[in-house]
């Protein structure tokens, strides 16, 4: 659905995007992870073809954003940080307007109104003005509009941002609910935990550049190494003269612990509890260590910002 080769843009001598490769298939959510100035936003410019790259190319729905702009457009929906509502109008009324910007017929337009208002929970707000909504509403009246033409593609940028626990949580329902196998949707966010629970791929970007991509599995196992798993034990016991599967290593023991690296769980972990049960292990639990996102991407930040400047572009 969105297909991206060395894409890049140059703003005189700034270089805000560069050599972005990705690759979007339908019904998948991509996170767009950076700082400020990472070159999100900019990426998500050109992918809707209000930016032309400098260098490189870019397909959104099977569409070059630099020779069909008109054809992209009409096939994004756009969620800014900045919603741009009218807050004089009612819900209705505001989505019956940019259908007309979408050149959709009234009959259209009326139906798609209704139907998006009432998805969104918003059907006995619609006659209400903007103004009077709560951010939660706000926002997603904001996405109602995004979709008001059906679009195979969804850009969002911070689509949380500034909202309280609440409202926030309300939206990312939404977007989970909006994910299908005719739709792709890529989040530009600074919320770790929103990425880590909505996306199927996330991508790194430093200073313009993609240091990183891949499904949150793939991200662990390369940036933090293989996964530990921790046996919990109920009293005193001992590994000693245990011999551990092929591709098992103990990384930590204590008298009610064990950790262990695992370079394939599906066929070591029953082999190593199949082998401590024998044992007469008083095994409580056998789980997975967390590790979240965030210590991939502060650990990917550490490195890149360890390397000289002079030789972060070689």
């Amino acid at each position: 659905m969105i297909e991206t080769n060395d894409l890049s843009k140059q703003f005189g001598d700034f270089r805000a995007v560069d050599a972005v490769t990705l690759t979007v298939q339908p019904g998948q959510i991509l996170a767009l992870l950076g700082q400020n100035g990472a070159g999100k936003t900019t990426t998500v410019r050109m992918l809707t073809a209000l930016l032309m790259p400098t260098r490189g190319s870019a397909r959104v729905a099977g569409y070059d954003i630099a020779s069909q702009g008109q054809q992209v457009r009409a096939s994004v929906g756009v969620l800014t940080e900045q919603h741009g509502l009218y807050l004089r109008m009612t819900g209705l009324e505001y989505l019956d307007f940019f259908g007309r910007i979408y050149r959709l017929d009234a009959t259209a337009r009326h139906s798609r109104s209704v139907y998006l208002l009432e998805y969104f929970g918003l059907a006995q707000a619609g006659g209400r003005s903007i103004g009077e909504y709560s951010k939660g509403m706000r926002q997603k009246l904001a996405l109602a509009r995004a979709l008001m033409h059906e679009p195979p593609v969804l850009l969002l940028d911070e689509p949380t941002s500034a909202m309280d626990p609440e409202s926030a949580r309300l939206v990312r329902d939404e977007i989970w609910r909006l994910r299908s196998s005719k739709r792709t949707i890529i989040i530009c966010t600074h919320n770790l935990a929103e990425a880590e629970a909505l996306a199927d791929i996330i991508a790194i970007i430093y200073k313009g550049r993609v240091l990183l991509s891949g499904s949150l599995a793939e991200l662990k196992r390369a940036v933090l190494g293989q996964p530990e798993y921790e046996a919990r034990l109920s009293g005193d016991w001992t590994p000693v003269g245990m011999e551990l599967p092929a591709g098992v290593s103990m990384s930590q023991s204590s008298d009610s612990t064990l950790r262990f690296r695992v370079d394939d769980p599906a066929d070591s972990n029953p082999r190593l509890l199949h082998q401590m049960t024998s044992r007469r292990a008083p095994v409580v639990s056998f789980q997975e260590v967390p590790r979240s996102l965030e210590q991939v991407y502060l650990r990917v930040m550490a490195d890149v910002q360890a390397i000289p400047p002079e030789s972060q572009h070689a």
